[in-house]
């Protein structure tokens, strides 16, 4: 997509725990009244519209984080129970810039794509004394201290941008990890930060047995 398509009012979807990354798919199963209007009104447009997560559970609209990723649907299905199930291809992150006034029930925001117009590249470059091995060895340990199923072999058919962002979406992350990661636009900052998020969550494993 070139970057003059992309649109600067867009439909948001804020949801904990939900991050996606551009060039991931999300699947989503819709069921509130609002998010269903939001679908519809998007599958009758462009069929574009932001993830993004919430700073918090407690209002109906909540603080939003700065940070979110643009999505387009790619598959929608509708259930006799009235709830949609799509599926949403990541595009592009966006800096939220501000809120509009409120005319549907779901909320649109004024956002700004300049800060990640790299998403928008071939992400294939590999990153100069990048250990794979090493990496994969280090994700199939914490998974395995969580007692969460992956498949090494799949993971590592993925480049690195693919790989930091697939195991951000699948892990048991905190909000807060999960949001530096995806604020984050140097591919070889996102490998750091990923990296540090291990090793402190196998830390805290560690202790946490340690202490039982």
């Amino acid at each position: 997509m070139n970057k003059n398509d992309l649109p600067t009012e867009i439909a948001i979807f804020p949801l904990s725990n939900a991050v996606f990354f551009p060039g991931t798919i999300l699947p989503l199963n819709i069921f509130e009244d609002r998010y269903i209007q939001l679908v519809n009104d998007c599958m009758k447009s462009e069929r574009m519209f932001g993830m993004i997560q919430p700073k918090n559970k407690l209002s109906k609209s909540p603080d939003v984080f700065d940070v979110g990723c643009l999505g387009k649907i790619i598959s929608f299905n509708e259930t006799s129970d009235k709830r949609i199930i799509i599926s949403l291809s990541g595009i592009i992150r966006f800096r939220i810039k501000k809120e509009q006034s409120k005319e549907k029930l779901y909320r649109k925001f004024t956002v700004d794509y300049s800060d990640f117009l790299c998403d928008l590249k071939d992400q294939k470059n590999q990153i100069k004394n990048y250990n794979q091995e090493n990496l994969l060895e280090k994700i199939k340990t914490y998974f395995s201290k969580i007692n969460y199923p992956v498949e090494p072999a799949e993971l590592a058919k993925l480049n690195i941008d693919q790989l930091i962002s697939t195991v951000c979406m699948i892990s048991p992350f905190s909000v807060v990890e999960k949001q530096k990661i995806i604020e984050t636009v140097k591919l070889e900052n996102k490998l750091k930060l990923l990296e540090e998020i291990i090793n402190f969550n196998l830390f805290e494993i560690q202790e946490n047995k340690t202490i039982q």
